[in-house]
């Protein structure tokens, strides 16, 4: 049961109701996430721009729900994981590779280093060494794809905090989480 308020669509007004309409139109359903998030409607929106605005950026769709899948398993955001896992298979994830990438693995070693950035700059809360960070460039990951690395990292903490404070319920296929042990 979710501990924050959903503001329905049908409910919702001014710049609420404005956001998430368009997310309606543009999905063909509104997540609870953005139910949540429009309690706060410049939240929404910034979650929305933000969003946005990296899909535009130089890291791949697969690379950006590989970020999106590990940083939700590391934050134990059940609603993250499993919308990640439906959008991580339309983004052309097999299903395998969800589960690798949940895991922190890949099998191409620039994806590979993606993936162990994001892990690390979790984990240590941005404070990675500066072998983490030659291991990244030396398999291949530009300046500007670690600063994507980062900043998808950040709006996918912003979700997964909300949703665990929140309570958000999963209105995806649920999947359960890794035991601890296995992330």
């Amino acid at each position: 049961m979710t501990r924050i308020n959903q503001i329905n669509n049908d409910e919702a007004t001014g710049k609420a109701k404005e956001l998430l309409d368009g997310v309606q139109k543009k999905l063909g359903m509104t997540p609870n996430l953005m139910k949540v998030l429009a309690n706060s409607p410049v939240s929404l929106q910034s979650y929305l721009n933000t969003n946005e605005t990296l899909a535009g950026g130089v890291l791949s769709a697969k690379n950006r729900e590989r970020i999106s899948l590990r940083v939700g398993e590391l934050n134990r955001c059940q609603y993250c994981v499993s919308a990640h896992t439906l959008l991580g298979g339309k983004a052309g994830l097999s299903d395998e590779e969800v589960v690798g990438n949940r895991r922190g693995d890949a099998a191409n070693p620039k994806d590979a280093a993606v993936l162990a950035l994001v892990s690390a700059v979790v984990e240590k809360r941005g404070r990675i060494s500066a072998s983490e960070l030659t291991q990244a460039r030396s398999a291949g990951l530009t300046d500007g794809e670690i600063v994507e690395v980062v900043a998808n990292a950040a709006l996918n903490i912003l979700t997964n905090y909300l949703n665990n404070v929140a309570g958000t319920e999963v209105d995806f296929p649920k999947v359960e989480l890794f035991d601890v042990a296995e992330v």
